[in-house]
């Protein structure tokens, strides 16, 4: 069924360690992280100290805060393979997308190439560009299944953009964004990833692949707030992308509020405009420091150890999986179905059990995290079968 090997991942005392630090394994089998994630205790408890901190003392601290924005830029640079002044902190993934959509320096007859199967907000802010005489050229699969040759085929002279996701947000289906980027590149067009399926579970060298520009917020895999992203873009995109909602925070100046001068920060801090979600950074920042402590390159194994043994355990009960298991495209999202049964009724009956997974297109989803245990999916395999 598949290629992994659960021995790679050495002891798993950290796993034990991760279950321990997340509150809501004491009640749930949290079986839902491609949907919103719960909270690590480290992330709780940082929102709350900035809460507590800004209602006694305002905003004298404001200082301490902006330490948390450029540790978490930090942070994301290890995960990502890159330099912090390639990295934004936005609100979410849909403001990554919409960055590079509205921001790039379109022409009337250029075209862009985008799955069928993506999220749909990694569909709206590109097929709003027909107005803008951009042909969208939206590629039918088969359901997630994205095929290199038909990326190749949609691509020409006038393409100036590929967008995909790198892990499909329905079966789970994993693409490898260096070949995507080769592809592009070939005709001259940039790439824009929507990680948010995959980022925080798998490695990931954006500089090493040749992705262009990137986005994910941290409510997923991240195990972080909902309110709180990293955007990376490669510095010759940014030298073609012109920022959206330009503020005080977007200039070389900024905090000097007497100085009205138009002078961009020469990196990616000059996609963030604004005064920033203090409360989901600081949430944000202390999971992946947390995560970062337990070993990025430990989760993703672990993942697909126990998406594999939940695979194993739905063939047993006469599931039809979905999701392709091999190990190129798999990922720590399982789609499946159970024969004569209503899906939402299934994860109804779940919840009540204290079992939580989703439906999507009309296949149940499962989606463990490192933390999640065996028990766990006996627990569902106790509601499905």
């Amino acid at each position: 069924m598949n290629g992994h090997n659960p021995e790679t991942n050495g002891p798993s005392d950290w796993a034990e360690r991760m279950r321990q630090g997340m509150p809501s394994s004491d009640r749930w089998a949290y079986l839902d992280h491609a949907a919103v994630a719960p909270l690590p205790t480290v992330a709780a408890d940082a929102m709350r100290d900035w809460i507590d901190d800004l209602a006694r003392n305002g905003a004298t601290g404001w200082s301490h805060w902006r330490d948390r924005v450029e540790k978490l830029r930090r942070t994301a640079e290890s995960l990502m393979g890159t330099d912090e002044q390639q990295i934004a902190v936005i609100r979410n993934t849909t403001e990554g997308v919409n960055l590079v959509a509205e921001g790039l320096d379109w022409h009337p007859g250029d075209n862009l190439v985008v799955p069928a199967s993506e999220f749909p907000s990694n569909l709206y802010a590109w097929q709003q560009l027909a107005d803008r005489d951009v042909e969208v050229r939206v590629l039918p699969v088969d359901f997630d299944h994205v095929s290199y040759d038909a990326i190749e085929a949609a691509c020409d002279e006038h393409t100036r953009l590929v967008a995909i996701s790198w892990i499909g947000f329905r079966t789970g289906f994993r693409i490898d964004p260096g070949r995507v980027a080769e592809i592009a590149h070939r005709h001259g067009a940039w790439l824009f990833v929507d990680a948010i399926q995959g980022l925080g579970a798998f490695p990931l060298d954006v500089e090493a692949m040749g992705i262009d520009a990137l986005a994910a917020d941290g409510h997923k895999w991240l195990l972080g707030p909902e309110g709180a992203g990293v955007f990376y873009i490669r510095p010759p995109l940014m030298n073609c992308l012109r920022p959206l909602g330009l503020g005080w925070n977007s200039v070389r100046h900024a905090g000097d509020f007497s100085n009205t001068d138009l002078d961009l920060k020469p990196h990616a801090g000059r996609y963030e405009g604004g005064t920033y979600n203090m409360a989901g950074i600081a949430g944000l920042e202390a999971s992946l420091g947390w995560l970062d402590g337990m070993g990025f390159e430990r989760i993703g194994p672990k993942i697909l150890e126990i998406t594999d043994h939940l695979c194993e355990k739905l063939s047993v009960i006469g599931a039809r999986v979905s999701s392709n298991r091999t190990p190129e495209h798999s990922s720590g999202i399982v789609s499946f179905e159970m024969p004569g049964q209503s899906p939402r009724e299934l994860v109804r009956a779940c919840r009540e059990r204290d079992v939580i997974i989703n439906c999507r297109d009309g296949r149940l989803r499962a989606s463990p995290h490192a933390y999640s245990t065996s028990d766990d999916i006996d627990r569902l395999l106790d509601v499905l079968a």
